[in-house]
């Protein structure tokens, strides 16, 4: 004997009737409490991170800061700055005295060095004597960009050779830069070794 086709659409209207699921108020809240803590601990870490590494690199001197008297601008530039690592290894941010916070910056070359001003951030000045090198780069401290489009200047600062990147509002003026820098840095070198 089979069930009537009645009794099993009635058997199927009721399989079908069943209530909707009560949310878990609780623990979804849970859920999100753990996952806030989780990201609050992963922050606290990368903090903490950062000021490791400018406790080890705390025997960096502190950075000279801009003459009275510059004299005449050779070149300016208006961009960002993107920081500053050991020189030939990109990715070892220097972050000792606000080397690696990335900022805008208003760029001065003169016959004394490069001014470095940096609006919400250190300024610094890097004097002619301690430049050693500008070129074109890509990348630097984990920020990589088109080839050519980061002016990387290299220079001196205590016992360290550090490559501080920069990238112009107008990317065109790089090669200018190079040029300029690097004439200085062989003119200076030839002045000195005429001595």
């Amino acid at each position: 004997m089979t069930p009537a086709p009645v009794t099993l659409l009635a058997a199927d209207l009721a399989a079908e009737q069943k209530s909707a699921e009560v949310t878990d108020w609780a623990a979804r809240i849970g859920w999100l409490v753990g996952l806030a803590l989780f990201v609050a601990l992963i922050y606290w870490l990368m903090r903490e991170g950062w000021k490791w590494r400018g406790t080890l690199q705390g025997d960096l001197p502190e950075l000279p800061s801009a003459p009275d008297d510059l004299g005449a601008a050779r070149l300016t530039m208006s961009g960002r700055y993107h920081g500053s690592t050991t020189a030939g290894q990109w990715l070892d941010r220097i972050v000792a005295h606000g080397l690696g916070t990335r900022s805008l910056v208003e760029l001065t070359l003169t016959d004394a060095g490069l001014d470095v001003v940096r609006p919400g951030a250190t300024d610094f000045f890097i004097p002619v004597g301690a430049l050693r090198e500008a070129v074109l780069g890509k990348g630097i401290a984990g920020k990589v960009l088109t080839e050519g489009g980061l002016l990387i200047v290299t220079w001196e600062h205590g016992d360290r050779l550090i490559d501080s990147g920069f990238r112009s509002d107008r990317a065109a003026e790089h090669n200018e830069w190079v040029d300029v820098i690097n004439s200085m840095i062989n003119k200076k070198t030839e002045t000195e070794g005429a001595r």
